[in-house]
């Protein structure tokens, strides 16, 4: 009789080990993880570099709580990162960045920062609004209420602000998290987006949707906003006004009025990106405005 007891017991041990393990797996679902295709030639830095252009581009993809990676959202960092080098520009490329990958990547670019210096930010990922704030969402941020975000979350004022500070002249960024995150269903019942952003004085910021707009992935390599972006810096040599309003036009065509991007602008100065700036070898592309 102890013998059979002794049997029972194991077979229920063994069915509730299978089971807790079980319940692991369901809880921290594995998914494949995308990977970067940047190479050292891709990201390389102009021969022609203009000491005062620098650039931070940070592709967040491989969020753990994301059901599938934002394949796109790497690609685009490498294309980016790749075509601002050629065009003069001093690039800090990172990727899958966590909190304290962020704070660094900032600090880093901060340091670089001169007189006159023309600074270009990208952030493509997961991003979220709170309190009429923007919270750049790092890979490793636990969220699970809105004062998470807060807490773990890098604050686009805050980024803005701390470029204006360290000296900055010109500030240009492109912000592409306009879409579905997986975290705010933990504690609103929709995604609402971004909350406005303003460009301070003499900035220019590309938002990817309107405030309060989200847009789905499409297919393809690389995202509509960064496509239609590339084919305008790769172009020819013009404004940064123009190559941004010409990216958002594109994208709306393209996505038959799909996707919206947004450009706030309070350029004093006239800022020419493209291929005839870099190759020039000269700081010819920031002119005072009358």
């Amino acid at each position: 009789m102890t013998g059979w007891r002794m049997i029972l017991a194991t077979m229920v041990l063994v069915v509730f080990v299978s089971s807790s393990l079980g319940a692991v797996q369901r809880f921290e679902k594995p998914h494949s993880r995308a990977s970067s295709t940047c190479s050292a030639t891709e990201t390389k830095q102009s021969a022609h570099a203009d000491t005062n252009r620098v650039a931070l581009v940070i592709g967040n993809f491989n969020y753990p709580d994301a059901e599938t990676p934002l394949a796109q959202t790497g690609n685009d960092a490498c294309a980016l990162a790749s075509a601002l080098g050629k065009d003069g520009f001093d690039v800090d490329l990172v990727q899958n960045a966590t909190r304290n990958d962020m704070q660094r990547a900032i600090e880093r670019l901060k340091a670089k920062v001169q007189h006159d210096s023309i600074v270009m930010i990208y952030f493509g990922g997961y991003a979220v609004q709170s309190v009429g704030q923007n919270y750049l969402i790092p890979v490793d941020a636990k969220i699970w209420d809105e004062q998470d975000v807060r807490h773990v979350g890098v604050s686009v004022d805050w980024l803005f602000a701390g470029l204006k500070g360290s000296g900055a002249h010109v500030r240009l960024a492109v912000i592409d998290v306009s879409r579905r995150n997986p975290y705010e269903r933990r504690f609103r019942s929709y995604s609402h987006g971004l909350a406005p952003i303003q460009a301070d004085e003499n900035a220019l910021i590309l938002t990817s949707e309107p405030p309060g707009a989200v847009a789905d992935d499409s297919d393809g390599s690389h995202s509509p906003l960064i496509t239609a972006l590339l084919h305008e810096l790769g172009s020819s040599n013009r404004s940064v006004e123009e190559i941004f309003e010409r990216t958002r036009l594109e994208v709306a065509r393209t996505t038959q009025n799909q996707q919206h991007p947004t450009v706030s602008s309070s350029l004093t100065d006239d800022v020419k990106l493209g291929p005839a700036t870099a190759s020039s070898g000269q700081n010819t592309s920031l002119d005072r405005r009358s």
